[in-house]
């Protein structure tokens, strides 16, 4: 991750990921085809772990609006905690060939539907409109959460990511409640 984040996915050498990984060059070669593998299986490593903190933040939530709460806590605060991360997922994966970003697109439908299944749980319990279109506002949620990393990233962290959680959600949550 390091690697990419540094230099670049079109600049990254596999020699210089092999040396991050603390691993000779022809052992990447005997997981991976192509740099794109090995970028689109750490993402899918990173992803799958982060989508396992939001489902237990989820199950611990007392209300949908809670659960909405945790999962931009713990977006703002891994990407702030890992730069690299942040730069990859924010940067240079849309800087990506089209057959990659697919890939990508495919790890995070799980997100998706996470942030899906709380709405329609609020919608259900009272907590949100019920006229809410579901799936037009998880892609406004997923999309603002993800404009405030990139603006922090772009301004060179000059402030705390996490601090943006109240103000992110609290837009959010004052437009769906009923």
């Amino acid at each position: 991750m390091k690697v990419f984040a540094e230099n670049g996915f079109h600049k990254s050498q596999v020699s210089r990921i092999a040396k991050e990984a603390g691993v000779a060059d022809g052992t990447i070669y005997l997981y991976f085809k192509k740099k794109e593998d090995i970028l689109t299986s750490l993402f899918q490593e990173k992803l799958g772990e982060l989508v396992e903190k939001f489902n237990h933040a989820v199950r611990e939530s007392t209300s949908p609006k809670d659960a909405l709460r945790k999962i931009c806590e713990i977006h703002f605060s891994e990407l702030e905690n890992n730069i690299h991360m942040a730069y990859l997922t924010q940067i240079e994966l849309r800087q990506s060939d089209l057959e990659l970003r697919k890939e990508i697109g495919l790890a995070l439908k799980r997100y998706i539907i996470l942030i899906e299944n709380i709405l329609e749980k609020g919608k259900n319990d009272g907590s949100f409109r019920a006229d809410l279109d579901v799936k037009l506002v998880r892609l406004l949620i997923f999309g603002g959460m993800d404009e405030v990393v990139t603006s922090w990233l772009i301004s060179g962290q000059k402030y705390s990511l996490t601090a943006q959680v109240g103000p992110t959600l609290d837009f959010f949550i004052k437009g769906m409640e009923s």
